[in-house]
């Protein structure tokens, strides 16, 4: 009986090894250079795309119908810096992603700028600010402004929010921060350039030198990736498994943001599924659906709900899957008010099997994939994993930084969660 055993935990401890060698693999390739941030600069997001629907397929992971494995769709305009993003104060020069980042919807240009310093105090009062830029426009030795807001508290960010963005329609902005950069894509483009720059490494006094490249594309095409298993048995019933794969592409050519944790992670997980579920067929179909658009405002999964190629009707449950990486504090399931009986099964699944330290309950957001499937009336669960990794959205986020510590705890709790869900249909 004790070898048995002792087997036992060999094999699982090898299998379990497989997994995580094979998570490794596709996560890396997901972030490696070549793939450019999986966004709008160099077709980043289609290469991944292709890479996506090529992993499915040798898996032996059909589509539906006939629908192919891509879903084509255009996002309505996409800020990007498809050349120089370069900033240089005296004679040094600022690391991109470190000491400064350009505003996802800056303006490009070329040039010197001898920027006019306003203070804190002086953005916080619309009475000051205007005479700061009277002043600004009537000495005419400057052309630019440096708005310095460093010390600023949370509530005084909300209470400024937007007003360099508004300067930057008629004159280049640079703000001093002392917060993490957090990059984003930008979806519109300002007339001037609006740059960010770490109190820590700026120079109040001294001017600067800017080569900053920028192109706003009004229609750009783009995809949903989209691979199918039917069930073992004829069932109406479907559950979706989806992630977003996009992020937020280069900021320039020579830096990018690799989005290991968000969402390179969460898109491997989508095979981790399809690989499980294609040896283990469910009574229910499953549908994986790996999103473009997420980082740009969610737009692949409005597009994927409003030209569904299912009838929404027959989704059982939709699973969303983001920051995949980590655990070790356990995991998050957004909509858990609003679907209480699939979360307790969750939590019950969880406690059962002793897998994950927390199944935190959070309500409904619109910060993910699943938000317009629950707009649609289709239930869905948002999850995403806890732990000490805190890099997000910005070039730190590496797959070398991800632990995925709970990576088999939380694909035994899925899949458990499927079956089980499947038994009380």
């Amino acid at each position: 009986m004790r070898k048995i055993l002792a087997a036992s935990f060999v094999l699982l401890a090898l299998s379990t090894s497989a997994q995580i060698e094979e998570v490794r693999r596709i996560t890396k390739q997901l972030c490696a250079p070549e793939f450019h941030g999986r966004g709008y600069y160099a077709k980043g997001d289609s290469l991944a795309a292709d890479y996506l629907a090529d992993e499915f397929s040798k898996l032996n992971i059909g589509t539906f119908k006939k629908e192919g494995y891509l879903q084509h769709y255009d996002l309505l305009g996409v800020n990007t810096f498809p050349g120089h993003a370069d900033v240089t104060q005296g004679n040094r020069e600022l690391k991109p992603g470190v000491h400064f980042v350009v505003e996802p919807s800056s303006g490009g240009m070329t040039g010197k700028l001898k920027p006019y310093l306003i203070s804190l105090e002086t953005a916080l009062d619309q009475e000051k600010f205007g005479a700061a830029l009277g002043d600004y426009m009537a000495l005419g030795e400057y052309n630019a402004l440096l708005l310095d807001l460093a010390k600023a508290t949370a509530e005084e960010k909300k209470e400024i929010a937007g007003l360099s963005r508004a300067v930057a329609a008629f004159h280049p902005v640079i703000e001093i921060v002392d917060s993490k950069f957090t990059w984003s894509v930008g979806r519109s483009h300002l007339a001037f350039p609006l740059i960010q720059i770490q109190d820590s490494i700026v120079d109040r006094t001294a001017e600067f030198k800017i080569d900053i490249d920028a192109e706003f594309i009004e229609t750009y095409g783009t995809q949903n990736v989209v691979a199918y298993i039917p069930s073992k048995k004829m069932c109406a019933k479907t559950i979706m498994f989806t992630a977003h794969y996009d992020h937020l592409g280069r900021m320039g050519d020579d830096t990018y943001f690799p989005g290991a944790n968000d969402n390179a992670s969460g898109t491997a997980m989508l095979l981790t599924m399809a690989k499980y579920f294609k040896v283990n067929p469910s009574d229910f179909n499953i549908m994986f659906v790996a999103f473009s658009g997420e980082e740009a405002g969610l737009v692949g999964s409005k597009y994927f709900t409003e030209n569904p190629i299912l009838p929404l009707k027959k989704v059982r449950f939709v699973i969303n899957l983001d920051i995949m990486g980590s655990g070790e504090e356990g995991i998050t399931a957004v909509n858990a008010t609003l679907f209480e009986k699939e979360f307790e099964l969750l939590q019950a699944i969880n406690a059962e099997k002793n897998l994950l330290a927390k199944v935190k309950k959070r309500g409904p957001t619109s910060n993910s994939d699943h938000y317009w499937f629950t707009e649609k009336g289709v239930p869905a669960f948002f999850i995403y994993t806890m732990g000490p990794n805190k890099n997000y959205h910005d070039i730190f986020d590496e797959y070398s930084e991800l632990s995925f510590m709970e990576y088999h705890d939380i694909t035994t709790l899925l899949v458990t969660f499927v079956e089980r869900l499947s038994k009380s249909k």
